[in-house]
């Protein structure tokens, strides 16, 4: 599925629902989370609908490759310079609030 129309992270791609944007393009979109953990709390999510790492397949290598490479970029640009965490959660057991991969 590329697009889920009640999934909250689609709508935020969609434009329907407001975001502070840090970064786009083509496949990713880059927002700030609304109730951050940390000074700093991006939120890097691919465009196309991926539900949470369960679903990703080799095919999706490239996307997450690109997703994770940016991260410094994203860091630098946003001032954290002494250090960050990256986290992916999967699934309800595993933490996920929102069944967009984030």
């Amino acid at each position: 599925m590329s697009h889920d129309p009640n999934c909250i992270f689609c709508k935020i791609v969609d434009g329907k629902i407001p975001s502070r944007k840090f970064y786009e393009d083509d496949e990713i979109l880059v927002f700030h989370d609304i109730a951050p953990w940390a000074p700093v709390h991006l939120l890097v999510i691919p465009k196309r609908h991926i539900p949470s790492m369960v679903e990703v397949t080799p095919a999706d290598a490239p996307l997450l490759g690109r997703m994770m490479t940016m991260v410094p970029k994203l860091m630098l640009d946003s001032g954290v310079t002494n250090g960050y965490r990256i986290m992916v959660n999967t699934g309800q057991d595993g933490g996920q609030e929102v069944a967009h991969l984030h």
